[in-house]
Parts: structure tokens; sequence; C-alpha cells
């Protein structure tokens, strides 16, 4: 069976629960690493609300996730004492599953996301291409953390109201410095309409080049192949996956 992304969002009431699902944060790195069939995994904070700007909502935390394969996936959600713990102990979880379209560059120097070795049609032109997830994540120069933070608030503003957004999410591994965000998107013309035609998107762009404020960044799109549970009281894929092929898809 091919590889496999999985993501998972938990929320937790506030109070206990929430202090001991920040505390497993550091217990269930040795669990995920014993892991049978998983490639790569990195548990997340997660920022307020739908914003991707630096903040921090203690109730909520993400699972990132690479796979060998879907019977491997189903394995963990079925034995592990991690996602018992989501179930037992979480108000809320969302959890999706995907097919990597594309992937560039790295994340602590490993490139988890590689899509399968056969080349891509071009893009379909219209926002009726079925849904898509992106990744972006970066390490951001200390020295350029103060301009970051000024440069993502008004494109963060921006994103909230961006047609074909349909969520999106701040992750980090640390509260400043290892940035990352997970979106949901109506098509790949609307990301690619965020991402290009927003001038402020474009200028962060320009800046992060010019300036060099990134260490090492990744961005990674795939094809969200099934989802459940709920995001804030929702599934913002509910009606959107139909199982048939994506035109991205290789």
């Amino acid at each position: 069976m091919a590889p496999i992304v999985s993501f998972h969002l938990t929320r937790y009431p506030p109070g206990r629960p929430a202090l001991a699902a920040m505390a497993r944060m550091a217990l269930d790195r040795p669990v995920l690493a014993r892991t049978a069939g998983l490639r790569f995994a990195r548990l997340l904070g997660t920022g307020r609300g739908q914003s991707t700007a630096p903040g921090a909502d203690l109730c909520r935390w993400a699972l990132l996730a690479a796979w060998d394969s879907e019977d491997a996936l189903d394995g963990f959600l079925a034995g592990s004492p991690v996602a018992a713990r989501w179930a037992d102990h979480g108000r809320e979880t969302w959890t999706v599953r995907l097919r990597t379209i594309s992937a560039h560059g790295t994340w602590s120097g490993r490139r988890p996301f590689a899509p399968a070795p056969a080349p891509a049609p071009a893009p379909a032109s219209g926002s009726g291409s079925g849904p898509v997830a992106v990744l972006t994540r970066a390490t951001v120069r200390p020295r350029h953390w103060r301009a970051f933070r000024a440069a993502v608030a008004p494109v963060d503003a921006r994103l909230g109201a961006q047609p074909g957004r349909l969520a999106s999410v701040g992750i980090g591994e640390w509260p400043v410095g290892l940035q990352a965000t997970f979106s949901l998107w109506a098509g790949a013309a609307d990301v690619r309409a965020f991402a290009y035609a927003d001038p402020l998107h474009r200028d962060v762009i320009r800046r992060t080049r010019t300036e060099g404020w990134y260490r090492s960044e990744l961005f990674a799109r795939f094809r969200p192949l099934a989802a459940n549970g709920t995001w804030d009281g929702r599934d913002p894929l509910a009606g959107l996956l139909t199982g048939g092929a994506h035109p991205d898809e290789p």
C-alpha cells in the first residue's frame, strides 16, 4: 500500500485535562517512536481559533504523522494509547487522511512527505478540482523573529476572509521560532490565488527570500482522502470528499 499522511486535532476541556494533554507532548514521544509503520511524527501545539499567527491555545493539540500505509494508521487508531486518550479525554477530535501531491523543503533535515515517484499532470485551472490541504513550516532565524511577527499579522487577517479557505490553524513545536500552518481549501486555484495574487502575502514571500528570514522551510500540498470527527464543532470537509482521483495527484 502507498504511504499516507495524517493530521489529528484534539481539543480538551480546560483545567486538568488540558494540563495533562500538555504533559503528554513529551511523554507520548517515546510511545510514538515505538509505533509500527510510523515514518515521521510531530506532536504540536496550536494557535488560537482559525488564526495562523503566533499564539497558543493550551486546550488544543495536534499530531502530524507520515505512515507506511493506511493499515499502519488504522492499527495506531485502533490500538495506540495515544489515540485512546483522544477519545477518552478530548472534548472533540478531528482526523484527516492525506495523500501527498507535492512537497518541497525539509523538516529537521528530513523530507517526510515525498509524493509517489510519478509525474503529476498539470493542476486543474478551476477551483472545482477538489479540496486541498496545505502545510507550511519554517524555522525562523532569531534576528528576524520580530519582522516575521509583524508581517504575518496582516496576512493572517486576510486569510480569514479568503475565498475558498475551509479551515486553518497555526501549529508549532515551540511557541516561537519553529512555526507551521495547516489549512484546507476548496480547490488548488484558491490556494494559488491567496499565495500569489494577494499583494500582502506575495510581499511576505518576497521578503523571506531577500532578507533570509528562514533557516529552513517546507511547503507541501495534500489531497484529503477521508476525514472524521469535528474541528470547532464541524467537519470542514463534510460533503466534499468523493473518493475520486484528484487532478493534481500523481
